[in-house]
């Protein structure tokens, strides 16, 4: 099977002419280890632990031998947050033998390896994030289709299938993994019934305001109980908090914060859509779209600050994209014909857009108006990148 060439390999071979230590992080089965792999086939010196198997994990124990005896090569560590004393060990190495580009970690849970190496290893590592497969990785590899990636999400064991029914099958099973096993390893005193619970009853959610109080009547747990798990599934990568518009204007405005599901393919799952058709006429279709497109474009420029923008009076942007003066509205619309709002056009004025995108389920995109297109998430991200690249 051909290896789909992940746009984060040219940031991780530029960070680690940078940094001694280059940190990948994202969900499992995201495609970390094989991305690092591919960088490993370049290199002749380079070598992987994976600390999930018994032998690996038995290299390091003795940390400070193994590191002297492979000193002339890369050492990649997969899911090194299982042995998060070994960055007290790696500072000391760094320090002793400072070389660019010796270390490459994998870690599937943020909260560990950024606690435990952001106090040991500041100014030594350099962190970047994977996600699971974009539309501007597929479309690029010519491998996308739309109502495949919005269906079974961007996994790779899950959209290179071949049938949709081993799709769900393996997303069923990663699901109960992570909620099983891989959340229980971060010594989360959770249990994995409540965290099954939380994350169906969160599904009713997606794409809508969170209001903690609400749904921790709903469980019978305190706002701050579910305001944890809420974080916990954040430092997952498995839902995304999108945070209100906060800049001071002349209109009282909406300060609650928007979840998401990172994969569409897992929101699917959990509301048991197996079919394109089932999609189409569950009563989540638009916030499925809204989220799924939201995704790629956040994923594509993690360098802007982002929100949704809101007012008490219903002028709405669904994302607000910011970078020095510039400012760009992106607008989801899950129909082949969108239709915009009076507040839609009276939030551009509010914020003095420099330009907006409707992105919707089409092939053609086209402008509509000066500074506002009509376009697919493929071309959406990239015109902004276009933009992105005219500005330096």
């Amino acid at each position: 099977m051909k290896i789909i060439k992940r746009t984060l390999e040219q940031k991780v071979l530029k960070d680690m002419k940078i940094f001694p230590a280059v940190a990948i992080l994202g969900p499992r089965q995201c495609g970390k280890s094989t991305l690092a792999k591919v960088i490993g086939e370049k290199a002749k010196n380079f070598i992987y632990i994976d600390l999930e198997k018994p032998g690996d994990f038995q290299k390091v124990l003795s940390a400070e031998l193994f590191f002297e005896a492979n000193r002339k090569n890369i050492v990649c560590i997969d899911e090194v947050q299982l042995l998060p004393n070994l960055f007290s060990l790696l500072r000391s190495e760094i320090d002793t033998n400072r070389k660019n580009g010796r270390f490459i970690f994998l870690g599937s849970a943020s909260r560990e390896l950024l606690q435990k190496s952001s106090q040991t290893l500041a100014g030594r590592i350099g962190y970047l994030e994977l996600s699971p497969f974009t539309v501007t990785e597929l479309v690029d590899e010519g491998k996308y289709d739309y109502k495949k990636h919005w269906l079974m999400g961007g996994y790779p064991q899950s959209y290179l299938v071949k049938d949709n029914v081993k799709s769900k099958i393996w997303l069923e099973n990663f699901i109960s993994t992570y909620l099983e096993r891989d959340i229980p390893m971060l010594g989360i005193g959770i249990s994995s019934f409540q965290l099954k619970r939380f994350i169906l009853m969160i599904t009713g959610v997606h794409g809508q305001l969170v209001n903690l109080s609400k749904l921790g009547d709903s469980m019978n747990l305190s706002h701050s109980t579910i305001r944890t798990y809420l974080d916990l599934f954040e430092q997952c990568y498995l839902v995304r908090v999108l945070h209100p518009y906060e800049k001071k204007i002349n209109k009282r405005l909406v300060r609650t914060p928007k979840l998401y599901f990172r994969d569409s393919g897992i929101l699917h799952s959990l509301l048991n859509i197996s079919s394109f058709n089932e999609l189409l006429g569950n009563i989540v279709l638009g916030a499925s779209w809204e989220g799924y497109a939201l995704e790629n474009i956040l994923t594509a420029f993690p360098e802007f600050n982002h929100s949704f923008y809101r007012t008490a009076t219903g002028e709405e942007i669904d994302l607000v994209l910011e970078k020095g003066n510039k400012k760009i509205a992106v607008e989801f619309k899950a129909s082949m014909a969108p239709q915009l709002t009076k507040g839609f056009w009276i939030a551009l004025n509010d914020l003095e857009i420099n330009e907006a995108y409707i992105v919707a389920p089409i092939n053609e995109s086209y402008e509509l108006q000066k500074n506002v297109w009509i376009t697919n998430i493929y071309d959406c991200i990239k015109k902004i990148s276009a933009d992105k690249q005219v500005k330096k």
